[in-house]
């Protein structure tokens, strides 16, 4: 077998939100999800397995891992050695061109990138159905972040998984589409870890069925606009989702708050900038940054304006990004 390989995937933003899980174990998420690769958030990891080490080991961005973080890699590893029959320890390096675990998806891109490296170094030959799936298994998320563009993220029914998988969307809006990222508190690691964030807003959250309830209608309407093109109607659905999602998770018990008052400014200035005639519609994951949907050609104006927003330390506009590629 191939020992070593590097990989690089791209995190995603979800459009149509992934949040809480029918099945723990599995990692099956509770509904569907819709996405947008993005260029910008790039993760690189190197698998390398070598017969004289005696347990996995992982380095994230030039330092030791935690121990948990380890232990969710090493969980992750036995999958691909189970399909591989290997017992070969390995050595991960990965490294983040971006925020780590702060609400910018760094999960689902590197586990995307960790399950393309892991395979390739293993020798298994896998279809990007199978990395998707297994991708699933170590972030739910790092399913969409196999493919580039537009992507859909099926529940599926299956106890075992079996029909939970992403797949890309084809939609003219790809060419045209930008992300503008605005970094609140300068990335720093956010307090609640999605897992356990979504698991507590579906245990106490007396809003969370109600959001469950509403993400089918938004997935069909969100690919209804990929199909016809409709930024702006893409745009709304997107931004109401992100809404809805943290309220379910503002109305847990206790609150699951990832907002600062940087990120309802920033929330304020796209309201504005809507008002004034600009294509711009929010959307957050589970952190205080707001990602700005919007047009290449309106893309540069609402970066400007949103640097000027006190508490915005970082502004970037991103491209759609790739699929998950190995690169040696």
């Amino acid at each position: 077998m191939a020992s070593s390989a590097t990989a690089r995937a791209c995190a995603n933003i979800a459009l149509v939100k992934y949040w809480g899980k029918r099945d723990a174990a599995r990692n099956l998420p509770a509904a569907g999800s819709l996405s947008l690769t993005l260029g910008a958030l790039v993760t690189e990891t190197t698998v390398a397995f070598d017969a004289a080490l005696a347990s996995d080991e992982l380095y994230l961005d030039g330092v030791p891992a935690r121990p948990a973080d380890l232990q969710r890699t090493s969980a992750f590893l036995d999958l691909i050695r189970a399909q591989a029959t290997v017992t070969t320890r390995a050595r991960v390096t990965s490294k983040n061109e971006f925020p780590t675990a702060s609400g910018l998806a760094s999960s689902a891109s590197g586990f995307a990138a960790l399950a393309v490296a892991a395979t390739t170094a293993a020798g298994l030959a896998c279809s990007p159905r199978e990395l998707s799936m297994l991708a699933r298994q170590g972030s739910g998320s790092a399913a969409r972040s196999i493919y580039g563009g537009f992507v859909r993220m099926h529940a599926g029914h299956a106890e075992d998984g079996s029909d939970c998988y992403a797949e890309p969307i084809v939609s003219r809006l790809v060419d045209r589409v930008r992300m503008v990222i605005a970094i609140v508190g300068g990335g720093a690691p956010k307090a609640h870890g999605s897992r356990d964030a979504m698991e507590h807003t579906a245990a106490t959250s007396p809003f969370y069925r109600a959001w469950i309830d509403q993400v089918p209608a938004d997935l069909a309407a969100a690919e209804g606009a990929l199909a016809a093109g409709d930024l702006a109607q893409l745009g709304t659905i997107a931004e109401a989702n992100a809404l809805a999602m943290h309220a379910s998770a503002l109305a847990a018990r206790p609150a699951i708050v990832y907002w600062q008052p940087a990120t309802l400014a920033l929330l304020a200035e796209v309201r504005a900038l809507r008002d004034r005639g600009h294509a711009a519609w929010a959307t957050m994951d589970a952190g205080p940054h707001v990602k700005v949907l919007t047009s290449i050609d309106e893309a540069e104006a609402i970066a400007t304006a949103l640097r000027a927003v006190p508490g915005a330390s970082e502004v970037t506009i991103s491209g759609p990004g790739g699929p998950a590629t190995v690169t040696t």
